[in-house]
């Protein structure tokens, strides 16, 4: 266990962050997606998102856990939203998966959340597998994802302010 330091990230951890971003990109097929740099990090004006980065005694960055706060008008509570949690091939299966979300976690009770909760590819099944077996994990099978993206996408939607 002592073999990760877990930490939460910082501006500094912020290339390191990306790399990793990239490798995930990678990892779900969409290599050529990732247009964040280190200017639009999450450590600009408005802090969006907060995370954990661990890194080996060597210092070398092989995980992260990407994570903002929602909230849920049912539970009338905060939740947590796992935006992204990558482990470098060379070091999974070794329990730094399960840490970060033991972290995760912490973060959670601290904050007064009732639900962690992220999405996952349906063609993941190692990710999907570990999710369900290992952190006993519930799918959300009825819900689709939607989302609106980009410049252009959110103009639509500011377009809508006067509509009929």
């Amino acid at each position: 266990m002592s073999e990760y330091s877990i930490k939460p990230a910082t501006e500094a951890d912020v290339p390191d962050m990306l790399k990793l971003v990239h490798e995930l990109a990678i990892y779900e097929k969409e290599p050529d997606a990732v247009i964040a740099t280190t200017e639009t990090s999450m450590f600009g004006e408005n802090k969006y998102a907060e995370a954990f980065v661990a890194r080996t005694p060597a210092g070398e960055a092989v995980g992260m856990a990407l994570y903002f706060f929602t909230y849920s008008t049912w539970l009338g509570a905060p939740g947590l939203y796992l935006e992204d949690l990558y482990v470098t091939p060379d070091h999974r299966g070794s329990g730094l998966g399960k840490r970060l979300f033991g972290y995760l976690g912490q973060v959670a009770k601290d904050r007064g959340c009732m639900r962690v909760e992220w999405r996952v590819l349906k063609w993941n099944t190692p990710s999907i597998d570990f999710y369900e077996k290992r952190l006993g994990s519930v799918p959300q099978s009825e819900w689709e994802g939607e989302r609106i993206e980009g410049v252009e996408g959110i103009e639509r939607l500011i377009a809508l302010k006067n509509a009929q």
